[in-house]
Parts: structure tokens; sequence; C-alpha cells
């Protein structure tokens, strides 16, 4: 399938005081047209930090992305600003991502203002995407105080939606929502991604979650990209210790398969992110390293069609 959005060695490192966080490291994927990628991994993984760069709302420290061709880091703040209605976001917290001082017709129309689309006809594009989430025309008048969580997330995906965008980063799009909430805009989102075309980055620190919404998913932990494969693959059979890890701690509803379920259990402390030591960063927790692991970073492979992980356990060319 062709891609639409392509990650090259992405790179992002916060310095302070001579020391140097590694939040993105070296990381690489794609996203085809239409897809869902789903972005998964514990808190300060990295995860929100690739998909700020993605829209090129953070500087990188090296590497680069593509839209459609073309590198958005080489291009002109002027160039940016008239791509940014082809990539958009919806938000972790909408009840700090809304401006309380605007309506909820203020908030839809402003970015279609300000990308020059829908002129004269803003209110009605408004209306129909309030429609669209499943809010009625009611709401375009009233404030963001005046609405639930779970409403509020609705309006800043109609938000994200205002300006035809191509790509969207949902960033923890349900966590902060009730899982009876959850539910519900999670299948507004595939419903949209359907009827809009839309390419999307679901980030999430939720298997669960990423496992219903995704075409593929992407473990990330701190700042690498473990293990990468379709949703289904990736939940029949994860290769790497860590995805293992996340796969065995979600419950199961059945209390028989939960205790049927084979254990896996991590050893030893999670390692700092901050100038971490040479070698893969999982070290410090794999039940199954190996001396070489130590030593260097383990780099992508292909196990099988659409599947890499990077591990010494499934490298050919793994040092002796």
């Amino acid at each position: 399938m062709e891609s639409l959005v392509e990650v090259q060695g992405l790179t992002k490192f916060f310095t302070d005081k001579g020391r140097v966080l590694k939040a993105v490291d070296e990381v690489s994927f794609r996203i085809a047209k239409g897809e869902v990628l789903g972005l998964v991994g514990e808190s300060g993984c990295g995860k929100t930090t690739i998909g700020r760069l993605l829209l090129n709302l953070l500087p990188p420290t090296g590497g680069a992305v593509h839209f459609n061709g073309v590198d958005i880091f080489r291009l002109s703040k002027q160039d940016m600003r008239q791509m940014r209605h082809k990539m958009q976001i919806v938000f972790q917290d909408p009840y700090s991502s809304l401006n309380p001082r605007m309506t909820i017709g203020g908030i839809l129309t402003f970015p279609m203002k300000v990308q020059g689309l829908y002129k004269g006809n803003e209110w009605q594009r408004a209306l129909y995407l309030l429609g669209r989430v499943g809010l009625d025309d009611t709401a375009i008048n009233r404030y963001p105080h005046e609405f639930s969580g779970g409403q509020l997330q609705r309006v800043g995906i109609a938000r994200a939606l205002s300006v035809d965008p191509e790509f969207i980063v949902a960033d923890e799009p349900v966590s902060a929502l009730d899982i009876s909430i959850q539910s519900q805009v999670l299948n507004l989102f595939k419903e949209l991604q359907e009827e809009f075309n839309l390419t999307t980055l679901f980030i999430s620190h939720d298997l669960s979650v990423v496992e219903f919404i995704s075409d593929r998913i992407a473990v990330v932990y701190m700042g690498k990209i473990a293990e990468i494969a379709p949703a289904k693959k990736l939940f029949k059979a994860a290769q790497h210790p860590y995805t293992k890890s996340l796969i065995s701690a979600i419950l199961q509803p059945d209390p028989v398969a939960e205790q049927k379920k084979p254990p896996f259990s991590l050893v030893g402390e999670i390692s700092s992110p901050i100038d971490p030591p040479p070698g893969c960063r999982f070290y410090s927790r794999c039940p199954e390293r190996m001396n070489v692991c130590k030593e260097i970073n383990p780099r992508m492979v292909e196990v099988a069609q659409n599947h890499e992980l990077a591990c010494w356990l499934f490298d050919p060319e793994r040092p002796a």
C-alpha cells in the first residue's frame, strides 16, 4: 500500500545541565494511506513526543518525516502553515484543549477561517460536523464548561475534521473518559475513519484499545520501537519479551481464562532515559537477556511479513 507518512531515523533529545534525555531515538516506520497505526507503550516512553514530531509541533534533533513525499522539517513556516490543515491532532484532555472563552461554534469555525476553507459556509460546516459526532444543533452556541468530557472529546474530533485533514494524530483520546464513554468514542473514530478516509496515528497505553481500533501496532519502549506488526498477529504471535509482558498484563473478563493465561513476569528495575547505557534499553528488565544485549543495541529485523522487531534473540546476524 502507498504510504502517506514515512518516518526515518526520527530523534528527539532534551538537554538540561549537560544531561541528555533521549525521548525518541532513531525511530523509523511508515503509515499507509487509510491505515490506523496504534502506538502503545508505558507512560513516559516517548509516544506523545513522536506524535508531536510527526506534526512538526516540536523541532527534531534528527531524522525526517515525509508527508506525501515532502519532508515537513525542511518546509518554511509559510509552507508548513499551508500544509497544517492536512494534519491535525485530537488531544488527550478535552477540558484543557478547548478555549473556554469561545463557543463551540467559534471553536469549530476558527480553524476554517485561518485556513481559508468553506468561506461563507463555516457555520453550516460546523453544524454538519456536530451532527456527525452525535451532538445536536443547540451545542453550537454553548461553551465548553456546559458539556461532559465525552461530549467535549466529540467536539475535539469535530474540530480536527473541520479543515478536511488527511492525517490525524489521536493522542490518548479516550484515556480521560469513563469506560462506558470510551467505547462510544472509539466506535465513532472507526466510523469517521472510513467515512473521511483518514490516516491515523492512534496513541494509547491501553493495548485493548489499540487492538480494537488499529490495523497495525507499534510497541514503544524508552524512545525506541520494540516491535511492529499487524494488530491480530501481534496479539497472537508477539515475539519481543516486552510486548509479551504487556499482553500478559491484560486482564481477561473470564476468570477461568485469566487463570490459564501463561505468566510472563519482568525482572529488575526500569532504566532511565537520561544518558542511557549502550545496548538494549530493555536489558535491565528482560527475563531472556544475553550478554550481547548489554553491549550492543539491537537493530530492527523482519521476522515475518509486515512483522519487525528489535531483539537479538531473533537476529540471524547476532554477534557471538
